[in-house]
């Protein structure tokens, strides 16, 4: 059975609603579907904040180097929950996996806090970090197929850095929290990890009211159910004008299902240049990050003898950095130009985390000079960060966007990030400072390398509909 059918649908759908001014509906998916990011940064946090209550735990007492392997097995399962939940939201729509992923999240996080030894800690582990890799499939495409061409790119960058709300509420959470006298000794880190669920189980509401994204709905052949959902949400624009002239129309040929088939001949017949570029910006910042934020903890404490409850103060003001970078710099990249901005981000973490290596090594950094001095990186790598996401969802065809996404985020984490926390976790166990300084020189090349690469391959898409950046497969041409 082939994928495509004989059905043309022709449409204007996807010109009506990048037409479209800021809405109350744009505020809404914002909110909805940005609360996975906010959930990610929120579990990234709580796993280093609570890193020294986890070796302190009578009933864990986990060692650096397990340490740094749970935070390797959360990200092992955000790998495979991506591809697998990728694959599903291409063929089943954004909608049905928003429940899926963010369901199997709560579940899994909740049953973190019961662990009692560290196999079953990095189990639960893995699976929160499935549900949390499902979600990036799922809520990526969702963004850019709901959101305006000319907003695309400031909520993007702006929804990606809301993980570090999510860093922010784990920071002070596990201050809270890990007080000693507050709560019995091995119960701080377990309350810790039922933040995310109530969180979790609180969003799961708001996301009943967000309807399928009526591009993939049109893929499908369900034209009608597209249109009652455009037609409602311009039924909402004040003082609504007609346009006066007719807007571009898409012709696409209905399909069935998607296949590795068609991905395979979006990445390596149509896009090489682009999967190319995605696997660069992807693997640089998820070693930049995945090393340096998920073993800070144990910098903080080995190297400046910071007490375990007092790391999640630390991580604060690194999160508020990391939250106003996007926020401050996303309207450039769509002013400005995603190729430009891209690069500039990407080259300024990279020169700055090389900076900071230096003084790290040379004993020029205390815990609050060492934590500012990683505020002012990641200022620049959070816009940089979240442009690698940015860059992988609206450079490939809608049939394949969410698997596309799925695969990037994949590749990136699975090449740059699931062993870099245990890499840097044994770095940190031996004590050197030197040894640690040389991952994060690496993490620095990495991203410089990445910003040459933009600049030779990047895409414009500034301002741009999707269908005009790439054009779906199952488009029909007159």
């Amino acid at each position: 059975m082939t994928a495509q059918t004989d059905v043309i649908v022709d449409t204007d759908i996807p010109s009506r609603l990048d037409e479209l001014p800021w809405l109350r509906f744009h505020w809404l998916v914002v909110l909805a579907l940005g609360i996975t990011w906010i959930l990610d940064g929120l579990e990234v946090t709580l796993a280093g904040a609570v890193s020294g209550a986890l070796k302190q735990s009578p009933g864990l007492a986990l060692s650096d180097t397990q340490v740094g392997a749970s935070a390797s097995a959360y990200l092992a399962g955000a790998v495979i929950g991506a591809l697998f939940f990728g694959w599903l939201t291409d063929r089943l729509g954004r909608r049905r996996l928003f429940f899926a992923t963010l369901g199997l999240y709560v579940v899994a996080t909740a049953a973190t806090a019961f662990a009692h030894d560290f196999p079953m800690f990095a189990l639960f582990r893995f699976l929160t970090g499935a549900g949390i890799g499902g979600e990036y499939a799922a809520i990526n495409s969702a963004i850019q197929e709901l959101i305006p061409a000319r907003y695309r790119g400031r909520t993007d960058l702006a929804i990606n850095g809301s993980f570090w709300v999510g860093a922010m509420l784990g920071s002070l959470g596990s201050a809270l929290l890990l007080t000693p006298g507050r709560l019995p000794p091995d119960m701080g880190w377990r309350a810790a990890f039922g933040i995310g669920a109530a969180l979790g189980l609180i969003v799961l509401a708001f996301r009943r009211t967000l309807p399928e994204s009526p591009r993939w709905l049109l893929l499908h052949g369900r034209v009608e159910e597209a249109e009652r959902i455009v037609s409602g949400i311009e039924r909402t624009v004040p003082h609504r004008v007609l346009h006066a002239t007719a807007l571009p129309r898409l012709r696409l040929r209905q399909r069935r299902s998607t296949s590795l088939v068609d991905l395979a001949a979006s990445l390596f017949k149509h896009y090489p240049r682009r999967a190319t570029l995605g696997l660069v910006l992807m693997t640089a910042q998820a070693f930049f990050y995945n090393a340096i934020f998920f073993t800070y903890a144990l910098v903080l404490s080995r190297f400046f003898g910071v007490p375990p409850e007092s790391v999640g103060l630390y991580l604060l003001p690194f999160a508020v950095s990391n939250f106003v970078g996007p926020l401050a710099l996303g309207w450039l990249f769509d002013q400005w130009g995603r190729k430009p901005m891209i690069t500039a981000t990407y080259a300024a973490s990279g020169v700055l985390l090389g900076v900071t290596a230096w003084l790290f090594v040379v004993g020029a950094l205390n815990a609050a000079t060492q934590t500012c001095a990683f505020a002012v990186v990641f200022f620049f790598a959070s816009a940089a960060a979240s442009s690698a996401y940015l860059t992988v969802s609206e450079s490939f065809p809608l049939e394949v966007r969410a698997l596309a996404i799925a695969v990037f985020y994949a590749l990136g984490t699975a090449l740059g990030g699931i062993a870099a926390p245990w890499i840097f976790g044994s770095l940190i166990g031996t004590g050197d400072p030197h040894a640690v300084a040389l991952g994060y020189a690496f993490g620095a090349a990495l991203m410089i390398a990445a910003a040459l690469t933009e600049l030779w391959l990047g895409v414009p898409a500034e301002r741009r509909a999707l269908e005009d950046v790439a054009r779906p497969l199952s488009s029909v041409v007159d």
